[in-house]
């Protein structure tokens, strides 16, 4: 399961409206090769799900993973930041036993 906090869903519903979406489309995370670290996140909008996917609803907002990317992201919490260090999503993920210093990659 990925746990999204409040400013998160916050930044996703307005990114939703801002993009002209309607709300049968999702949040897609996901995790692919590549970055500093190994693996690097993905994360954007998707009304599409497969039998491999697995759907889970947190705050309101849906969020679809796939089967492969679940084993890398369970647990993980879904941020936002718009302070002074930086702006954007988070991962908060406590599989991850090394980040790179952009915080966009990580291996386990």
């Amino acid at each position: 399961m990925i746990i999204i906090s409040e400013k998160a869903k916050d930044r996703i519903l307005e990114l939703r409206q801002e993009e002209n979406r309607n709300e049968e489309e999702n949040i897609r995370v996901s995790v692919k090769g590549g970055g500093c670290s190994g693996l690097m996140y993905d994360l954007g909008f998707d009304n599409a799900t497969s039998d491999s996917d697995h759907v889970f609803e947190d705050k309101g907002v849906k969020i679809i993973v796939d089967r492969k990317s679940l084993l890398y992201l369970a647990g993980t919490t879904l941020e936002f930041s718009d302070g002074l260090n930086g702006k954007g999503f988070q991962f908060v993920n406590p599989n991850a036993s090394r980040t790179c210093g952009c915080g966009e990659s990580f291996s386990i």
